[in-house]
Order: C-alpha cells, then structure tokens, then sequence
C-alpha cells in the first residue's frame, strides 16, 4: 500500500481534529472538576461558557495542527513536539486576542500583553495538554491513519525476497576464491529460504526482480529498517547501487517512512547489525564513515545508539557476527577484529554458522553448511530452521542477506 497525498491529508486531518476536541472537553473536565469544591455546585451554563472560551482556540488548533501534519511534522517525534510547542502558543494566543477584540476591547499593546499572560493563566492547561498530546497520541494516530508503524510494534513480520539474476554466478566475490555457481540450483535454494520464511509466519513479499544485476538476490544490503523508518543505503560497490530503487519502491509500498544514505556516504545493509537499540555498524570495504556518519544522525532521534566496528577479515559485518534474540552476538572469531566490542560474545566453530536470522523469540534460521554451530545454538534452547544457500554462499552471501525484515 503505498503512502498518497491523500492518505497524508487524511491522516492529519483525522489527527488534527482529535487531538483539537480532546484538548477542548479536557478544560471542560479540568473547570468542572475545579469547580465541585465551590459553595456553588456546577451547571451546565458552566460548562458551556468554558466550551465558548476555549472554541476559537480549538478551531485554531485544529487548522495548524492541519497544516502541521501535511507538512510532515508528525514523521518524527521532535518535530511533532516543536509543532506541538508552536501551537500550544499560537492557538490559545490567537484565540483569546479575536475573543477579546470581538467583545469589545480595543487593540492595543496592552491587550496583546494579557493575552500572552493568559499562557500563564487560564490557557496554561490548554497548552500542556496540546504539547504532551501532539508527538505522543497525535503522531500515534497520524502513523496509524497513514499507514506507518509504531517502532515497537510487533503484529506484523514482512521479509522482502529478490528472486536471483539470470547472471548471478557473476556476483562480485572480494574475500575468497570464485568458485563455478549451479545457477538452476540457486533457484531452487531460494525457492526453499522464502518457503522457510513463510512456514515461520512472515509474509514475503517479492522486490521487482533486477535480472541484469548480478548480485541483487542479496537484497539486505539495499536498506535497513528501524521501525517505521526504512534507511535506503547507497552501496559501496558502484555496480550494486541500481538494487536500491525496486527496494524503495517495495518499501514505500509497505508504508515505510524512507531516508536515504547520501554521497560521498556509503552503506551496505549487510554491515549493519542491530541488537536492541544499539546498532553495530562495519566500517570495512563497502561502508566509509561518511556513511556511518550519516547513520547515526539519522537514527539519533530514533534514541539509537550507533556502534562504529572495525571490519577487515570479511566482506560484510554480518558475515562475521550476528545476535541471538536475547541479544548474544554469535561469529566466528578468525573472521572477527575485535569481539571485546560486543557486550556479549558467543564463538561459533564455522565460518557459515556466523549467520542467524531471527524469526521469532525461540526460532532462528541458519545456513545447514554449519552443523556444529547449529547444534550450539540449538544447546541453547533456541529452535533452528536450517537452509542449504551453498550456491549464495560461493558469492559471500549468508541467511541474513537474502531478505530484509520488516517487524
């Protein structure tokens, strides 16, 4: 489902006008509650001239919470809360200044002056509940109405596959000897890792297949996902960055909000490993620190930490080390430069068993080209689908490369 300018006005609509009517019959409640202490109990002419009081105000709410939205205030938390601020002042400044001069009381300096003292008065409460309701609730529902995702939501696990290019036994191969790939069983490999990731509960959805791009099967490396924030990366390998433009469009289609790894920053998905909210990043052959750099500005307000990791033994991060869902990273440490990096440290006996996909809290997929660390991991209590990607595996590919998770 890709995301339109009329979903986007729709969202901030629906956003805009709830969050506006819950801030306006919260000052009812907020008056009629403060007045039961009274020696006159409340009525209903009460609870009406508060309505009346606080009516422009909320009119003036809703339009530039409107506009707020559709401008793209709600995409991230901050900039919802600066807009929240905005109107926070504006609506209730703006509101009591047409009460005033409509009821009589000429403009002047000194009008101007008791309206903004009004923030510190009457209007004050008006104020924080847009500002606490605006980048929580608000931007909550804008999310939902235009089809993003909370980032700790779980209901939904997508894995985007790429079906292999006819010339994929040209795949670029930097740490190890080429060796002949069986084209018509790779086919048959990949058929049997989306079929894995069906049977697991995930919904596979296919990228336009690039048949010309040799390595795009191992679509990991085109983006990375944080959430409701899809970070499309920009290869290091000149050749591969045509991959990237199927994998937006696919990732759009899922309502993603997308940034961008820019030049002279490069990025590869593969080097990016993510355990909890720290994400590890491999500074190697195809991520410069441009690309890092960028990363860590883009994930900051996210409240990621970025881990900056040496990688010189391996063509990717994750060729080396990957995390167990309780967070355990698990490599192979000739392939590894520093396991004093990780919090938490597992060796595994094979190159191939570097690689887990996790699939769920209790299940992992790995490669069947390492028993020895299959049987490790299963000691652990963790359920294991293995797949033979014997013929990925000749171009460095690993179980990770071959999808990129949405969850």
């Amino acid at each position: 489902m890709t995301i339109s300018w009329g979903r986007r006005l729709i969202a901030s609509v629906l956003s805009a006008f709830v969050v506006a009517l819950v801030a306006h019959f919260a000052m009812i409640g907020f008056f009629f509650i403060g007045s039961l202490g009274a020696s006159t109990p409340p009525s209903g002419s009460l609870i009406v001239a508060v309505s009346n009081y606080f009516a422009l105000t909320s009119v003036f709410a809703l339009v530039l919470l409107l506009i707020a939205g559709i401008v793209g205030a709600f995409d991230r938390w901050w900039t919802a809360l600066i807009a929240g601020v905005v109107v926070a002042v504006l609506a209730p400044a703006v509101g009591t200044l047409i009460t005033a001069t409509s009821g009589g009381s000429p403009f002047s300096g000194e009008l101007i002056g008791a309206v903004f003292g009004t923030l510190l008065g009457i209007n004050l409460l008006y104020a924080i509940v847009i500002v606490a309701l605006t980048p929580t609730f608000g931007r909550w529902l804008f999310r939902v109405v235009e089809g993003g995702r909370s980032r700790f939501a779980t209901d939904r696990k997508v894995a985007l596959v790429r079906i292999p290019a006819s010339n994929l036994a040209e795949g670029l191969v930097t740490h190890i000897d080429r060796e002949p790939v069986d084209a018509e069983l790779a086919d048959q490999q990949w058929d049997a890792y989306v079929a894995a990731l069906s049977n697991a509960g995930w919904q596979t959805v296919e990228v336009t297949s690039a048949d010309q791009l040799a390595d795009s099967v191992f679509v990991e490396d085109t983006a990375v996902i944080f959430g409701d924030t899809a970070v499309v990366t920009l290869p290091g390998a000149e050749s591969r960055r045509p991959e990237t433009a199927g994998t937006e469009a696919a990732l759009r289609a899922q309502g993603l909000r997308i940034e961008r790894i820019e030049a002279p920053g490069t990025l590869d998905g593969g080097d990016v490993l993510k355990v909890g909210s720290t994400v590890y990043v491999g500074r190697g052959g195809r991520t410069n620190a441009e690309g890092i750099r960028q990363l860590r500005a883009l994930l900051a307000p996210l409240d990621y930490t970025v881990v900056a990791v040496p990688v010189t033994k391996a063509l990717h991060l994750k060729t080396a080390v990957t995390a167990l869902p309780d967070g355990t990273v698990i490599g192979y440490e000739p392939l590894v430069d520093n396991v004093t990096v990780f919090e938490r440290f597992l060796a595994v006996p094979e190159a191939h068993g570097t690689a887990v996909v996790v699939l769920s809290d209790d299940t992992v997929l790995m490669s069947s080209s390492a028993p020895q660390s299959v049987a490790l991991v299963e000691d652990l209590g963790y359920t294991v689908v293995q797949v033979d990607i014997s013929e990925f595996e000749k171009l460095e590919g690993c179980v990770t490369c071959l999808s990129v998770r949405i969850r």
